[in-house]
């Protein structure tokens, strides 16, 4: 062949060679991403100096975390489609842009009504970034690159949770309450900043042709949402039984056959029923409920039992709660190299399922007088039953899914995600209050920890159920 002949095949050998994976576009998601589970934990940290400086009541205080977490689990799923359609580079832009002016309307609000409507905008914001995020993830890395990055993934955003609130208390030592919400809004504002060089660095993703937001389709979700985190949000302030509690979840119920109707009638619906038909998909969208449960459950409360019944301080309580955490620093990196070495992803998956549910039958060890070098053990394998499936569980959900529908299946998971871990949230203190009525608080919390690790391990039967009992390992 002449060198002429040649000549025109090697430009599109040089596009197609080249298999660099791009660092910046993964550094400003995991940045972003980073933001947003640390101002979920580290909030509640700073609701008693909004109180004194907002003169603010027990309900609207209580608010500033519920408008977020409620804002969040309405508007994931809805982003996730919407980035399907208008591009996800434009979409976590647009999240990041919303986040960022949310946070600095928080820091400067004078009133709590107001900081409640800017805190319901930055999870608006916030959902943006993680459905818009790891579908763009999912779409510039293959391989092990994707493993690495989905790894990461999972570890930034488990750190963020596990440092938030050290990282808020230590702002409002150091300033005031107003800087928990101003770090947000600089982190962002440098993600911004990095956009334009994010989407140069990105290939075009495949969209949908002639697809329109599917706006009826998203109004009747978000309504069916706002219902459902309303009540559980206001179940354990207002009684599970109660009028307004069963009016909400019924409205809800409503709703989610409404929007059901509405999505088989849509030529371009926002949630595809399709994909709940896929076993595969939807086994792996349930492993993070398991992770809410068994995890996130004593993220939240046992640092209460520590100083309730322990006696120890809050300065000690935060301090043993670190081999709960320490595993999301390591174990979803040790997942992805073991993926890269061979190892099916879907055995680590399983063996994250059996450690929730063994992690949490353990810790029942936990007691007035215990030692930490009892209790370390069955904390590390919970936090490790966490870990182990942070970001991995992202990565082999999203390559089951047609890449044109990443968003929209990205938003489902990380739907499924946030819900999970409110109701998981909620059903735990609602239980634990109506247990401690007749018995200790130490017989409540070990009697609510053998019903966690009994909901794991029927969420690991469910999982393995509809993964075909581990065939078609991956």
């Amino acid at each position: 062949m002449s060198r002429a002949q040649a000549a025109p095949t090697t430009p599109a050998a040089t596009r197609v060679e080249p298999q660099r994976t791009p660092v910046l576009p993964l550094v400003a998601i995991l940045l972003a991403v980073f933001v947003v589970p640390m101002s979920i934990s580290g909030t509640a940290v700073a609701l008693p100096g909004i109180g004194t400086d907002t003169d603010a009541g027990a309900a609207p205080l209580q608010w500033v975390v519920n408008a977020f977490n409620v804002a969040f689990a309405c508007f994931t799923l809805v982003w996730g489609s919407v980035a399907d359609i208008v591009g996800r580079v434009r979409a976590f832009a647009v999240g990041a842009a919303v986040y960022a002016v949310a946070s600095l309307a928080s820091a400067l609000a004078s009133d709590v009504l107001l900081l409640d409507a800017a805190r319901a905008l930055a999870g608006i914001g916030g959902a943006a970034i993680f459905s818009c995020g790891s579908a763009i993830l999912s779409t510039v890395y293959e391989g092990p690159a994707r493993a690495k990055a989905f790894a990461l993934f999972g570890t930034v955003a488990g750190v963020g949770v596990a440092v938030g609130p050290s990282l808020s208390g230590a702002l409002l030592q150091a300033f005031s309450w107003r800087w928990v919400f101003a770090v947000h809004a600089v982190a962002l504002a440098f993600v911004l900043i990095a956009v334009p060089a994010i989407a140069r660095s990105l290939p075009a993703a495949p969209r949908p042709g002639g697809a329109r937001v599917d706006v009826p389709g998203s109004a009747v979700f978000v309504v069916a949402m706002v219902l459902l985190t309303t009540a559980i949000v206001q179940g354990s302030q207002w009684g599970w039984g109660s009028a307004g509690v069963l009016g909400l979840f019924a409205g809800s119920a409503v709703a989610l056959a409404a929007f059901t109707t509405v999505e088989k009638r849509r030529a371009h619906p926002m949630l595809d029923l399709g994909l709940l038909r896929n076993r595969r998909f939807l086994g792996l969208c349930l492993v993070p409920v398991a992770g809410s449960f068994g995890f996130v459950t004593m993220l939240t409360y046992l640092p209460s039992y520590l100083t309730e019944v322990t006696g120890r301080g809050t300065g000690a309580a935060g301090l043993l709660m670190v081999p709960l955490t320490a595993p999301m620093l390591v174990f979803p990196l040790l997942a992805a190299k073991l993926v890269a070495r061979g190892v099916p992803a879907l055995t680590i998956i399983y063996v994250s399922l059996g450690a929730l549910a063994v992690g949490d039958a353990a810790l029942t060890l936990f007691g007035p007088d215990v030692s930490v070098a009892v209790v370390a053990l069955p904390m590390i394998v919970t936090g490790a039953g966490m870990a182990l499936a942070a970001g991995l569980v992202d990565g082999q959900a999203l390559a089951l899914v047609d890449p044109a529908k990443a968003g929209m299946a990205a938003g489902f998971l990380n739907t499924l995600r946030l819900g999970s871990e409110a109701v998981a949230v909620a059903l735990y203190g609602s239980v634990l209050t109506t247990l401690t009525a007749s018995r200790s608080y130490d017989d409540a919390f070990h009697l609510v920890l053998w019903g966690l690790a009994g909901v794991c391990a029927v969420l690991g039967a469910i999982v393995f159920a509809l993964l075909d009992g581990g065939r078609d390992r991956r």
